[in-house]
């Protein structure tokens, strides 16, 4: 049955609590332990069944203990301490105002990453990768760095895992209710959803941006679970690394392009591109239509500035890791820029290939971005060895140890 409208109903808050919107809506509360006990005090058993998720917790917990605590001069004065010291962590003057002022105001740092590791209640990770970019953004924010962070928000996220009667692992694939997640939607002057599109093979495919607030640092989220989106397209953003490899295409050109669509739609102009992993190396390719329809830049022009202001870490160690499409398939997706590149399909598909003699050759995110990138960093120094030997055929003519 057809749903005629959905309402989300959650508890309000007395006047007294206000300030807990405010610390529940941004991620400093999960390196606060003054905040995240205040959580914790209000309701012990909604606070570890949510997930550790503040704002589903104000949403579930009974006005009558609302009231209570609106009561409690002991809670209140914590809570108090908690938002003078989420006021105070965005006011400080962090290393990076110390060490560049204000006279960089106009600098911006835009890190692109299919998965983020924040914290329990938003699952929307499933390893190291994630972890790390988490990570990124919480030392960005500690260092007062002009970053904002791009992704897609899984509504289903990475499967949970269990054991079934007879012992047998199993995973199931939890529901994420984004209205009761730390998310705030992004909208229009006029009140409407903000939402960009990208064009797939015969249609447009829409996006809508949510935000995530991690101390200063602002992270953008994208999903397709949308009308008038079509229930393929809808699971775009359905199940991180899941499958197969037309829908994984499918989320690297909205993670890629539309996530520069975003941006573009926000307002917001970065000077530096970090790719945390190839999977949203397709938006080199955004870029430089952008370059040379907006800008009237020549595809070599547009090339060498894109490149100038990109960056690429690469996580895997073994070949096998890495996204390679097979060309006609590339080709399908994306060889509408070839045409405003004024390239041949050949000389389209050679920014992708480990191997540009090979026509066969598959099309490498990894290739991509090794290609259209200024500076490229492993994880470690063995990885960064590892990797030389990996991509020594993108530059035959160097020693292996001068590999970029």
């Amino acid at each position: 049955m057809q749903p005629i409208r959905t309402f989300n109903v959650s508890a309000q808050l007395p006047p007294a609590l206000e300030p807990l919107r405010k610390l529940a809506y941004n991620l400093h509360w999960d390196w606060n332990v003054e905040t995240k006990d205040l959580f914790r005090r209000l309701d012990r058993d909604l606070w570890e069944s949510s997930r550790h998720n503040p704002v589903l917790l104000l949403s579930t917990i009974s006005q009558a203990r609302l009231a209570e605590v609106a009561e409690d001069e002991g809670f209140i004065a914590q809570m108090e301490r908690a938002s003078r010291q989420l006021d105070e962590y965005l006011k400080e003057r962090t290393w990076y105002r110390k060490h560049r002022g204000t006279s960089d105001s106009n600098e911006c740092y835009a890190y692109f990453c299919a998965e983020y590791g924040l914290t329990h209640c938003l699952p929307i990770y499933s390893g190291g990768l994630g972890v790390l970019a988490g990570d990124h953004l919480k030392s960005a924010s500690d260092l007062g760095l002009p970053l904002v962070a791009v992704g897609l928000l899984y509504q289903e996220g990475y499967f949970a895992q269990y054991l079934n009667a007879d012992g047998w692992q199993q995973e199931r694939y939890p529901i994420n209710d984004f209205y009761n997640m730390p998310l705030h939607l992004e909208r229009n002057p006029d009140g409407s959803e903000m939402r960009i599109s990208v064009e797939y093979p015969g249609r447009m495919v829409y996006a809508r941006i949510w935000r995530v607030q991690v101390g200063t640092v602002k992270l953008y989220l994208l999903d397709t679970n949308i009308e008038p989106n079509s229930p393929y397209d809808h699971d775009i953003t359905d199940e991180l690394y899941g499958g197969d490899l037309d829908m994984r295409i499918h989320q690297e050109m909205m993670l890629g392009i539309g996530g520069i669509r975003a941006l573009k739609a926000l307002g917001i102009k970065p000077t530096v591109f970090h790719l945390n992993e190839g999977h949203s190396a397709f938006l080199i390719l955004e870029r430089i239509r952008g370059l040379i329809q907006e800008e009237g830049l020549s595809f070599a022009e547009a090339k060498q500035v894109a490149l100038s202001t990109q960056l690429f870490t690469t996580h895997t160690p073994v070949s096998a890791g890495f996204d390679l499409f097979p060309p006609d398939k590339a080709m399908y997706y994306v060889g509408h820029y070839a045409g405003i590149f004024g390239l041949n399909k050949e000389q389209f598909l050679a920014l992708g290939r480990e191997d540009t003699g090979d026509l066969q050759s598959p099309f490498s995110m990894a290739a991509l971005a090794l290609k259209t990138s200024s500076l490229t960093n492993g994880v470690s120094l063995l990885h960064g060895k590892v990797s030389r030997e990996m991509f020594h055929g993108l530059w035959p003519q160097l020693p292996m140890d001068e590999v970029p």
